[in-house]
């Protein structure tokens, strides 16, 4: 006979001896013992917590005839967050206050970083250099490339991360997410997919390779082979730094100063809803040719609202996501700075080998509102999408000779505000045309090279892994595309 759990006050020979030192007496007899030391009401007092457990819940949730309907918060608030009417609204209201908060909040101490990384020590580095007689091309690939490189990401990204994601995981955190979950679950349905799509969509707002991850809570293969698909079109951790920056540079800077960081959240906000706009899209289109079937219903059990841990969100959002997310880019802007260093320094017949690459891309780039610039920094940071906006600035410098930026080629310029980016990017021919196509290419381009490597391990399948890198890059063309003919036809050349 097998015993499974021997109380700590039994003998030692039953507590620590074998099973064939157990016998049936022995069991029976401590049985007996344990039963009149739990006392003969037992059965009774067990009795009466249920009922009293049955009563309380009874009395919150039952109004009964001639009494006032019981005020109860979380149902009051689920009334207005989960509303056919209201739902979606609040949705979207939520959402751009936060980056509101985040534009806003993030412009003095980005510059304040960026006094410090690249107007105090950037020279600092290059006077060490200079006095230990350090070679200029090393000096070079070490500071101008890689240094700088990284120093940009660190004082441009650190700051609007910092805001996001506490606020972000605060929203998490009270409950409201799943909520969020609830109000698409049906715009799902409808689109030929699973309601639990609306889950790892949520989850990719923070990392595509996390929400491809979480496709597994679905059961169908089918069903989970449409999220994983469509799960690019959610904005990663990475591409909030590129609409944050262009929203508030090109965007915000239409509308009068009191509104522009309205104006540029709401931008953002617009891009992110585009984004689930097409998954929808896409969802029913896969449904309905390459993935046909039925769809599978689930249920959606939404937490209780909770009152957020302030202190301890903001702390292990900085630690989990912001410390993450930044190091991760650090560790692909610092390689991809010294390959934009080498490429525009190697020269063939007085022309950088990046030039020529940008003057091939240039016509074809031109067609979607972008140009060749653009298209190669997307090449260079396909292992990061953090690392796009400091290529572009960096190859910009390049392109534009750094005549008048007191830089060498492929070197970083030296940015104290947004409106110094502004300048650049004017400078390299960007307009607002260009902006806008930057970030349509931003939500719809392929994935970074870790989410594609967990679409081939999710689903084992080289077919799979490459429709989900070039369905979005191919709708992320056509997008552009459309947009900049439009564009051009409406308000000319741009």
């Amino acid at each position: 006979m097998t015993t499974t759990s021997i109380p700590m006050n039994a003998p030692p020979q039953t507590r620590h001896g074998s099973e064939s030192e157990t016998s049936p007496e022995e069991v029976l007899a401590l049985a007996r013992t344990l039963r009149w030391e739990i006392g003969g009401d037992f059965h009774q007092t067990l009795m009466e917590t249920i009922y009293t457990d049955a009563a309380r819940i009874a009395d919150r949730a039952v109004t009964r005839p001639g009494e006032k309907p019981r005020f109860d918060l979380d149902r009051t608030i689920d009334g207005l967050v989960t509303s056919r009417r209201w739902g979606i609204p609040i949705m979207i209201l939520m959402f751009t206050a936060v980056f509101w908060i985040t534009i806003t909040g993030a412009n003095i101490p980005s510059q304040m970083l960026s006094n410090l990384l690249i107007g105090t020590i950037y020279p600092a580095l290059q006077q060490a250099a200079a006095a230990i007689g350090m070679p200029w091309w090393l000096s070079g690939f070490l500071i101008d490339g890689m240094y700088l490189a990284t120093a940009w990401v660190v004082s441009v990204m650190l700051p609007p991360m910092a805001i996001f994601f506490p606020l972000f995981t605060l929203l998490e955190d009270f409950g409201y997410l799943p909520r969020v979950a609830f109000n698409l679950d049906n715009i799902y349905k409808k689109s030929g997919a699973h309601g639990k799509q609306s889950l790892s969509m949520m989850m990719g707002f923070g990392c595509n390779a996390a929400g491809i991850v979480s496709t597994r809570i679905i059961d169908s293969p089918r069903e989970r082979l449409i999220a994983i698909l469509t799960n690019n079109f959610a904005l990663c951790n990475g591409r909030w730094p590129t609409q944050i920056l262009l929203a508030t540079i090109f965007i915000g800077a239409l509308a009068p100063v009191y509104m522009a960081g309205l104006i540029s959240a709401l931008a953002v906000v617009g891009i992110a809803m585009l984004g689930i706009v097409i998954s929808f899209l896409v969802s029913g289109m896969l449904s309905r040719s390459l993935l046909k079937g039925e769809v599978s219903t689930f249920s959606l059990e939404l937490p209780p609202f909770r009152p957020p841990r302030v202190l301890q969100t903001i702390y292990t959002s900085f630690i989990d996501r912001t410390l993450y997310v930044l190091w991760r880019a650090v560790v692909f802007a610092a390689p991809a700075g010294a390959v934009i260093w080498l490429v525009s320094n190697i020269t063939i017949n007085g022309t950088s080998a990046a030039q020529y690459i940008i003057n091939v891309l240039d016509p074809i780039g031109l067609l979607f509102g972008l140009n060749g610039v653009i298209l190669l920094a997307y090449v260079v940071a396909i292992p990061a999408n953090e690392i796009v906006i400091p290529t572009i600035l960096m190859l910009t410098v390049m392109t534009l000779g750094a005549t008048n930026l007191g830089a060498g080629a492929g070197v970083m310029f030296e940015t104290e505000s947004n409106a110094a980016t502004k300048a650049i990017l004017t400078a390299g021919g960007w307009t607002v045309l260009t902006a806008i196509s930057v970030m349509l290419f931003s939500l719809l381009h392929n994935p970074c090279s870790t989410t594609i490597y967990t679409i081939y391990k999710e689903t084992g399948s080289k077919k799979w892994a490459t429709v989900s890198t070039l369905l979005p890059l191919a709708m992320g063309f056509a997008v552009t595309f459309v947009v900049a003919q439009v564009w051009r036809l409406v308000f000319g050349a741009g």
